[in-house]
């Protein structure tokens, strides 16, 4: 089953060995902006979640981090 995990400490990710990451915005808020306003944090987390989605769908051979 594939897996891809979303975070903000790439490196943190790439040393456990996750082969698809999805870099996210911050530590206390990996999928939103509290600055930001609802329906902009809502558009982030709509195109975080399609490139997750598409990461899920790409086949790789090595480690791949998703650039958002």
């Amino acid at each position: 089953m594939p897996i891809v995990q979303m975070c903000n400490l790439v490196p943190v990710a790439l040393t456990v060995g996750s082969n698809k990451i999805v870099q996210t915005v911050s530590i206390p808020h990996p999928l939103g902006d509290p600055t930001k306003s609802s329906e902009e944090q809502y558009k982030l987390r709509y195109h975080l979640v399609g490139v997750a989605l598409n990461a899920l769908t790409t086949d790789i051979n090595e480690q791949t981090v998703f650039k958002s």
